[in-house]
């Protein structure tokens, strides 16, 4: 009985014809016996990170129905070399066999297989290198005294009370103050005599009940969120 198997085509605009694609992978399924039951085609640009015909082609895949995935070159799968390697290890894990026309490459066999290992060791090489320049380039800011990080926030802690005390609700006072919601609940909890450091408790405890703060638990909840709040201002 031969193996179900699936084509994927992707071309970058519309101008170009995915039928060429087809064309060699419907030749090479004939000469290894492979049954052809659905073409998945895309016609984005490889760094889009949706692709409704690939999205589709994995759902099937995690169902079961085919074996064999056939596409002409690697970089129409994948968009980097980290997303080749995460579809290859998904499609490995579900039992089906990746297969490239131009790479001429087959993880049915134990060379293919070989191959994607050597493609992961570059990988991982490739982001050891990275991590190692990023690392190489802080030292050498910090020996030349320049700043590492985010900017500190700048913020009226007098006035962003006087605004709470007003009756302001958090999201307005991020607003008129032009800083995450998080940054005012933050300031808030800070006294006006103390650092930028201390304990959350020790900040709440020190503030005015009139200013209807949120609980302990709720602040701490906004803390974990502050990062992706504060790289989107309003």
């Amino acid at each position: 009985m031969s193996k179900r198997a699936v084509i994927y085509a992707r071309t970058s605009t519309v101008d170009q014809h995915p039928q060429n694609q087809v064309h060699d992978l419907e030749q090479l399924a004939q000469q290894r016996g492979l049954e052809i039951i659905r073409v998945y085609q895309d016609q984005v640009s490889g760094t889009r990170t949706r692709r409704p015909g690939l999205d589709q082609l994995m759902t099937d895949a995690r169902k079961g129905r085919f074996e064999v995935v056939l596409v002409w070159a690697c970089d129409r799968l994948a968009r980097s070399v980290t997303h080749f390697l995460q579809v290859l290890d998904e499609l490995g894990h579900l039992n089906i066999e990746f297969i490239s026309f131009r790479e001429q490459i087959d993880t049915g066999g134990p060379l293919g297989r070989a191959i994607v290992v050597i493609i992961s060791a570059i990988a991982e090489l490739e982001r050891n290198l990275i991590v190692e320049r990023v690392k190489s380039g802080m030292r050498r800011a910090k020996l030349e005294g320049r700043r590492i990080g985010r900017p500190a926030v700048s913020i009226d802690r007098e006035a962003l009370r006087r605004d709470r005390e007003s009756g302001l609700s958090f999201s307005e006072l991020a607003h008129l103050h032009r800083v995450s919601k998080t940054t005012v609940i933050r300031a808030l909890h800070q006294p006006a005599s103390a650092g930028t450091k201390g304990s959350c408790r020790r900040r709440c405890n020190s503030l005015n009940p009139r200013t209807r703060i949120p609980s302990i638990e709720a602040v701490q909840k906004e803390y974990i969120l502050d990062y992706q709040e504060e790289i989107n201002p309003l």
